[in-house]
């Protein structure tokens, strides 16, 4: 196993951390879980960093790495919601587009399509971590130290849930206009 698959590994093992010094109660684990949860982000890039630099990219990793974001953002969100920091309906439109994209990637894997990442979801996932360790820093600063806190945290969720949604629909655009252009190189009336 790679060096690169070892870091997703890394980054998936880190989760249930995360998890549990989030919804500790106590402020300074929100700290903890905030350096947990950037260091697990930090993987996200170096893997992709050293799989690109020493040619190891492999098909497990294609597999493994975006489960792993994936599982990431949706265990500290889904850990907000359950303290109250982050409606529930924003983490269900953030958690369902991670669903559908992933669905729709197998269906395309299924009829020998590939739908890479584009640059949105790449830009999506730096917000979507970006916001979750500005919500988890908030638990642990006093409004008094920092009483528009809450303001700059909730913005760039709002900016992450936005570009989740496009580049979710990005995805959709892609997959239908690349199986269309599929469909009539091979003669097809519609779409398979």
């Amino acid at each position: 196993m790679n060096l690169p698959t070892q870091l997703t590994l890394i980054r998936i093992s880190l989760v249930p951390l995360v998890v549990v010094f989030l919804i500790s109660s106590a402020w300074v684990h929100s700290l903890i879980a905030a350096a947990i949860f950037v260091a697990a982000s930090l993987t996200d890039w170096l893997d992709g960093l050293i799989a690109r630099r020493r040619h190891q990219e492999t098909t497990l990793g294609k597999l493994l790495d975006p489960v792993a974001d994936k599982l990431l953002v949706a265990a500290a969100l889904i850990s907000l919601v359950q303290i109250g920091t982050v409606p529930a309906w924003m983490v269900l439109l953030i958690v369902g587009r991670e669903f559908a994209v992933t669905g729709l990637r197998g269906v395309a894997a299924s009829l020998g399509m590939l739908v890479p990442s584009s640059d949105l979801a790449k830009y999506k996932t730096v917000l979507q971590y970006v916001a979750v360790t500005l919500l988890i820093l908030e638990r642990s600063l006093p409004d008094t130290v920092m009483p528009d806190y809450v303001y700059l945290s909730r913005g760039v969720l709002w900016a992450a849930l936005i570009l989740t949604v496009a580049s979710g629909i990005d995805y959709f655009i892609r997959f239908f206009r690349k199986s269309d252009l599929e469909a009539m190189v091979k003669g097809e009336d519609r779409w398979p």
